[in-house]
């Protein structure tokens, strides 16, 4: 009688996401009273980024947005100032990735707008934009900023067309884009890049998907798939794969999930439900984590990515009674590590007038930095100026640490020190340092390299390279506030080092006394 032994696998995956969990903010820390568009375009009407958040609104007579601070939550002020410069409905928004305070907006008017926002709080209504883009014929329904060169911007509208727009000019008005994509049949419903940007893939209302490089304007890849009928297309970073959403045959909500090198079938077809609303696709690279969210929904479903079948893995879902119209996400630099929050968003709730926070967060016990959920991510810092992507060069985005106390490279502004204030609470020793060290850059520069250097343990020194960039070194700094604030970083660091020192030594002496003890003890035998 033979006995055949049977192999038995695990039905789940074991995953440090498994019980990540959804947690919405409290009522006072929502932002309550934001008269948000009633627009039926199928786009997210929000950007957010680590200072402020932007909403597309409701108004008569053109197209507006506001932009309030992350930090001034509660009840909106009914008069509170708008940027209100298009003389359409407002249909996309998106912040510079590399500068918190520039915004592109694009409208029903054929135009596309950058705004500079001011860093003091709104007092009037913004009406002149730092540059106009005027090249589509018909209404502009998309933008997207490129992900790893400055001053690129891409818009396509109702006239079929994909336009590169380079902003690295000193002309306010831009009637003629670098580069002009004509190949669409039909409307562009999404456009998404590849880490480092040399990659378009875009999704049609012709129902196909298609990966073109955007400096040539060749088409690479292209999917037809009869059984998918696509609506949003999204890159999965560095995976070398694909994400659509859309809708199946029998109109059922559908993700799938597309090789990046062969898009004649799909790898995944997982049908989500029989509901009508638009799925908007989130992807987290550093955890390869991918949220979908329904227009209309209240849910938050999310999956972990993997490079092996089955590629799709479900972990759970965020339930919520108030539907969204539109959402927002924060950039990693934004986000609360001390909590675990590994995803923020912001949800339009229009039925309430309401944005809501909603944090993705990792339970976990220790109150420590947990550096295995926060790997390396993308700084503010661009790795190419827009001549060199424009002349054929690709580098991925510049890494940085979200490790409290690290040298963040953001696009955060030198605070705002009057000159008066200054004089009257600073020491007269200290200005004339800080006007000595202005007048004799090489000497800025050899000294604030030390310090950096100084600053670094051996562990930072093995994580500081990133894509041949080195992230702790920062230009140096050319104006008073800056130096200012490096002078107040280095006394803070040696009040650290002080203390550090304290306790070695009380470590040393506890040491001592003990091998002493030791000795006595071994001399009495």
């Amino acid at each position: 009688m033979t006995i055949t032994k049977m192999s038995w696998s695990p039905q789940y995956r074991s995953s440090k996401f498994r019980h990540v969990y959804g947690k919405a903010a409290s009522k006072e820390k929502c932002y309550d009273c934001v008269p948000i568009t009633r627009s039926v375009h199928d786009n997210h009407f929000c950007a957010v980024n680590p200072h402020f958040v932007a909403v597309v609104t409701e108004c008569a007579g053109g197209g507006a947005f506001l932009v309030i601070p992350v930090n001034q939550t509660g009840k909106l002020d009914p008069h509170y100032p708008r940027i209100c410069g298009h003389k359409g409905n407002v249909l996309d928004i998106k912040w510079n990735p590399f500068d918190d305070f520039v915004i592109a907006s694009c409208s029903e008017d054929t135009t596309v707008k950058v705004w500079n926002i001011p860093h003091h709080l709104l007092t009037t209504n913004i009406t002149d934009a730092q540059k106009e883009l005027l090249g589509h014929s018909r209404r502009v329904g998309l933008i997207e900023w490129h992900p790893t060169a400055s001053n690129i911007l891409f818009s396509t509208g109702y006239d079929y067309k994909i336009m590169i727009w380079n902003l690295d000019t000193k002309e306010s008005v831009i009637e003629t884009p670098v580069k002009t994509i004509h190949f669409h049949t039909d409307v562009i419903l999404s456009m998404s890049f590849n880490t480092d940007g040399s990659l378009l893939a875009t999704a049609c209302r012709d129902r196909k998907i298609r990966v073109i490089d955007p400096r040539a304007g060749t088409v690479l890849q292209e999917a037809n798939n009869k059984s998918h009928r696509v609506n949003k297309v999204l890159f999965l970073g560095n995976m070398k794969k694909l994400l659509s959403t859309g809708t199946s045959r029998w109109n059922n909500r559908q993700i799938a999930l597309w090789d990046q090198g062969d898009l004649s079938v799909p790898l995944v077809e997982e049908d989500m439900d029989g509901s009508s609303g638009l799925l908007f696709p989130f992807y987290d690279s550093d955890t390869h984590m991918l949220y979908v969210l329904g227009k209309g929904d209240g849910n938050i479903r999310y999956y972990e990515i993997s490079s092996e079948k089955p590629y799709l893995n479900y972990l759970m879902e965020y339930r919520s009674p108030l539907p969204q119209k539109g959402i927002g996400f924060m950039p990693k630099r934004g986000l609360d590590v001390s909590s675990c929050e590994i995803f923020r968003f912001y949800k339009l709730i229009p039925a309430k007038y309401l944005i809501e926070p909603v944090s993705m967060i990792v339970p976990r016990r220790s109150e420590s930095y947990q550096e295995d959920i926060y790997p390396m991510t993308a700084g503010a810092q661009p790795a190419l100026t827009a001549q060199e992507w424009l002349s054929g060069s690709n580098k991925g985005p510049v890494l940085m640490s979200l490790r409290p106390g690290s040298v963040i490279l953001n696009s955060l502004p030198p605070l705002p020190v009057k000159e008066a204030a200054l004089q009257a609470t600073e020491p007269a020793q200290l200005r004339t340092r800080v006007a000595d060290i202005i007048e004799k850059p090489s000497r800025v520069q050899e000294r604030w390299v030390y310090w950096k250097a100084e600053e670094r343990g051996p562990e930072d020194r093995k994580i500081g390279l990133s894509n041949g960039f080195d992230v702790f070194e920062c230009p140096p700094p050319k104006t008073e506030n800056e130096l200012l604030q490096m002078f107040y970083r280095q006394q803070e660091e040696i009040r650290r080092l002080r203390e550090l020192t304290i306790q070695r030594d009380v470590q040393i002496k506890q040491l001592e006394l003990e091998i002493k003890n030791l000795r006595m003890d071994s001399g009495r035998f």
